[in-house]
């Protein structure tokens, strides 16, 4: 199936050659989570801070159970500081 998968910030070191606009389009199997995904990516759990599924907020204790469905788009972003 096809999902969007986006990275922000220093995340987007960890998508891999061919991406786009921090994002790129992936072909996964059906039942994938989003933690499988993040995962995948080698992205550190820790710096998965913000992660949205279609623009829903995925808190990280629902990350492993949360299955993805053709055409969600998985957007992740770092902890961000600043003032």
């Amino acid at each position: 199936m096809k999902i969007a998968f986006k990275l922000f910030a220093s995340l987007s070191d960890y998508l891999p050659a061919g991406s786009r606009d921090n994002r790129i389009e992936l072909d996964v199997e059906e039942g994938v989570t989003v933690g499988e995904l993040i995962r995948r990516y080698q992205v550190p759990e820790r710096s998965a801070h913000l992660v949205l599924v279609n623009g829903i907020f995925i808190p990280p204790a629902q990350r492993l159970r949360h299955r993805l469905k053709p055409g969600d788009e998985v957007a992740v972003w770092p902890p961000i500081a600043g003032g």
